[in-house]
C-alpha cells in the first residue's frame, strides 16, 4: 500500500492494493478467485481485507 516499501506497519496487512501485481497474485491465491473478482469486490466495499473476504464469501 505504501509507496516506500521499506516503511510498513499494520495498515499494509489490513488493506488490498489492486495496483500492485504481487499483492493481486497473493490475494487471488488466498481467496481462490480471479483478479477481476477482487477488483470488483474492492470497488464495492473498499480495500479492507475483512470486508472483501466477506463480500467474496457471500457472493
Amino acid at each position: 500500500m505504501a509507496d516506500d516499501k521499506s516503511k510498513r506497519d499494520y495498515r499494509d496487512r489490513s488493506r488490498i492494493n489492486t495496483k500492485e501485481s504481487y499483492e493481486m497474485e497473493y490475494w487471488k491465491k488466498k481467496f481462490g478467485v480471479s483478479g477481476q473478482q477482487i477488483a470488483g469486490a474492492v470497488r464495492a466495499v473498499g480495500t479492507s481485507v475483512k470486508k472483501v473476504a466477506n463480500y467474496l464469501k457471500n457472493k
